[in-house]
């Protein structure tokens, strides 16, 4: 009995400490840059990707990730209560708009299905926090190395479908393809303070429906 009660009380100090050390975040900025790996020798990609960036938006329940490169912007604004989502594409002057429901944007995700997540024991410092390695070996041969920070957890996680069961806030990632492309994703801003409503309400003027 006694045994039982000290194996309990572990448990319990084992869990506070942990919820101590991780806290949700349910509003944000974070800004990644973006980059071909030098082990990369596709010289068009890799002048497309000089100046792309992701960033990505939260507030409570609403997620919003912009992808901007001097070819292609794409902006993703996901509505966690719901699960669904709206995917804003321009190329060059044409510009597209789709519609999401739930299953839609479950079956968008598909190739994230029986994936294999693997935590190492690497680490290193991004933006003053301490990361953790994780290796996810997609299906389809696709290949994410991921850095995150344990300490942070985002309140959707959704919008970045591939990261959703990392324990911790991703800062850093490399998604290698079955051609040997690498793209590097790290962040080089954090920013906790509030974000404008605003941020989450989708154009509609001048768009083309496209349908999935």
């Amino acid at each position: 009995m006694r045994f039982l009660v000290t194996l309990l009380v572990s448990f319990l100090v084992h869990v506070h400490l942990f919820a101590q050390q991780q806290r949700v975040v349910a509003e944000y900025t974070i800004v990644y840059a973006m980059s071909l790996d030098s082990t990369s020798t596709d010289k068009t990609l890799a002048d497309n990707l000089k100046s792309a960036t992701k960033t990505i938006y939260i507030k409570g329940n609403n997620a919003r990730t912009d992808l901007s490169s001097s070819a292609f912007v794409q902006s993703v604004f996901f509505d966690k209560t719901k699960g669904s989502a709206v995917i804003l594409r321009e190329l060059g002057s044409n510009k597209f708009i789709t519609k999401l429901d739930s299953t839609q944007w479950l079956q968008e995700k598909q190739e994230f299905d029986s994936m294999v997540t693997t935590i190492t024991k690497d680490s290193k410092k991004i933006l003053g926090y301490d990361c953790k390695k994780a290796e996810l070996q997609l299906k389809n041969g696709k290949v994410y190395t991921v850095y995150f920070t344990p300490t942070l957890l985002a309140s959707v996680r959704e919008v970045d479908y591939e990261f959703k069961d990392i324990p911790g806030l991703v800062l850093a990632y490399q998604v290698a393809s079955n051609d040997g492309k690498k793209v590097n994703y790290t962040a080089i801003k954090f920013n906790l303070s509030p974000v404008p409503a605003s941020r989450f309400d989708v154009p509609t003027n001048g768009y083309r429906i496209l349908n999935k």
